[in-house]
């Protein structure tokens, strides 16, 4: 069965959570400025029910299967990266400090449409739900008039640095997040 792509709302940031997390992996730690599970899940729930930051629902394409969420992506301009981040950086600086603020990276270029995370729910795994989530980050991103795509990639996650390049990504660099030297990835927009 196919899904339908479309936005995600506030209300579905209890779902979301679970996808979110497995896609972000550590860099959830710096988005909340806590190593305390309980702590990280509250803070990036909160994230997602709002507006104007860069996990927030209304950067987030879903596909929705059965009534549930089977998929989600993260994307947004490069340009409107540090605005995103801004709220973010606020309430790391108020609650951590500056050294915690500082450690929240823009991920992506002025210019770029950035794929900022993308997740599947487990049943729904090897059903194209990534595929389909792909191509609506594409037309979206053409729809933009930014320049080319680009996201970044764990190291030794083969198997997404496979299917970009599948899909016509490139790699362009390393890029330091949490602690961690991620693949850029990009890809031209027409």
């Amino acid at each position: 069965m196919t899904g339908i792509i479309g936005e995600a709302r506030p209300q579905d940031a209890d779902e979301l959570l679970p996808m979110l997390l497995s896609a972000i992996g550590s860099i959830a730690y710096t988005l909340s400025g806590s190593t305390n599970q309980e702590e990280t899940e509250a803070a990036l729930r909160d994230w997602i029910a709002k507006d104007n930051n860069r996990l927030s629902y209304s950067n987030m394409l879903v596909d929705r299967r059965d009534g549930r969420i089977a998929g989600m992506l993260i994307c947004y301009s490069g340009s409107d990266a540090e605005r995103l981040d801004e709220p973010i950086k606020k309430r790391l600086q108020e609650l951590y400090g500056s050294q915690a603020a500082e450690q929240l990276v823009a991920e992506c270029s002025p210019g770029d449409f950035y794929l900022d995370s993308v997740a599947v729910a487990e049943h729904y795994r090897g059903q194209g739900v990534a595929k389909g989530l792909l191509a609506a980050f594409e037309r979206r991103g053409k729809l933009s008039g930014c320049k080319r795509l680009s996201l970044i990639v764990e190291p030794n996650n083969e198997k997404a640095a496979s299917l970009y390049q599948r899909q016509g990504y490139r790699e362009d660099g390393k890029l330091p997040v949490s602690g961690t030297l991620y693949t850029v990835m990009v890809k031209p927009l027409a």
